[in-house]
């Protein structure tokens, strides 16, 4: 029974390796990878042709993931096969009949060996290639080429049948690519700066993109108390005095109540309204000027909302909260100028949405 134990943990054991080996592959830095092997590290030495090259990545993976798919099945058939005869006869002896005593234990293993198999082999060695993706891809490295060349031509087979498919169905394969984390990418610009590739101020900036997305629209926005906004019910004169005396090309405007935003007004409108329309008090015509304003959630990323406001071709966009109530306004002069890194100019200036 001490055996039969010790291979089933043996099982879930291989099984870990797998997991752990297809996680890391795919979150180890190339950068650092590099440096280990130019310092003489034979198993990154090993390893760095495999996450420089798609297809040799997309190897791995599959021995991986094969290997998984083998510790699995082997562990539910073997403990099935060595734990139903010792459970069978206690269920006997609790009142079960034979022959569902047997059925019954055998589910019964399969589904406690799938939720051990789960913990201890798939969800443990996941976190800890994801904590730790360095260390494992190193120490997984050995039995994973052994597996790639034990199980080449099984891999060889599955790979092309799945590529068969894919291309069947109007899907082109990419393949498995390395993906960089952002401290990988600050590395590679260090580097680069190092290497005279990169003036400094081009290094401050590409790090500025890079930390863009900590950053959200609640932090780059200007609170709703300070925005300068327009009363759609105010007389057109007093209308054209207040953007007159306003240093913003757009404004807010608001019905019945200041949380009221009900659009955007550009002021170049504002000026050719009144010219064409005299003192008469705003009517339908000036409502046609009101021009519809994005909505953004208080949470955004702001480089999520530079992307947002460039595919909306707009400058500024309402900041909401959760019932849609007005936070604040956020323009794209606001996110150019975290990025440039002016936000304390951007902070101290009054509130509106300059051209």
């Amino acid at each position: 029974m001490v055996a039969a134990w010790a291979i089933i943990f043996g099982l879930i054991f291989l099984t870990a390796v797998y997991v752990a080996a297809e996680f890391a592959a795919v979150s180890v830095r190339r950068s650092r990878l590099r440096r280990m092997a130019e310092d003489g590290h034979p198993l990154a030495g090993r390893l760095l042709p495999v996450v420089e090259d798609a297809r040799e990545l997309d190897r791995y993976i599959a021995a991986s993931q094969i290997g998984i798919t083998f510790g699995s099945l082997v562990l539910g058939a073997y403990g099935q096969a060595r734990l139903t005869p010792v459970l069978a006869p206690w269920l006997v002896s609790a009142g079960f009949e034979a022959g569902s005593a047997v059925s019954t234990a055998s589910a019964s293993i399969l589904i406690g060996l799938t939720i051990l198999g789960v913990i201890l082999g798939e969800l443990v060695p996941k976190s800890l290639a994801l904590q730790y993706p360095t260390q494992t891809a190193i120490w997984t490295v050995l039995p994973m080429q052994w597996s790639i060349k034990i199980l080449g031509w099984f891999i060889a087979v599955l790979n092309g049948s799945g590529i068969l498919l894919l291309k069947l169905v109007g899907v082109r394969n990419t393949g498995h690519r390395h993906i960089h984390s952002p401290e990988e990418l600050e590395m590679l610009i260090a580097e680069s700066r190092d290497g005279g590739l990169l003036e400094p101020e081009e290094q401050v900036r590409l790090h500025r993109a890079l930390r863009l997305r900590l950053r959200t629209a609640r932090e780059l926005m200007v609170p709703h108390e300070r925005m300068v906004s327009l009363d759609a019910s105010l007389p057109i004169d007093e209308i054209v005095r207040i953007v007159a005396s306003s240093p913003f090309t757009s404004m807010p405007v608001w019905r019945d109540r200041p949380s009221n935003i009900v659009g955007l007004v550009r002021t170049k409108d504002v000026a050719l309204y009144y010219v064409s329309q005299g003192t008469e008090r705003p009517g339908s015509g000036f409502d046609g000027l009101v021009r519809p304003i994005a909505r953004v959630p208080l949470s955004m990323p702001a480089d999520r909302l530079l992307g947002f406001l460039r595919e909306r071709r707009t400058q500024v966009a309402l900041v909401v909260d959760g019932e849609s109530e007005p936070a604040g306004l956020v323009t794209l002069q606001d996110v150019i100028s975290e990025l440039l890194g002016h936000a304390d100019d951007v902070k101290a200036r009054p509130e509106g949405t300059r051209g």
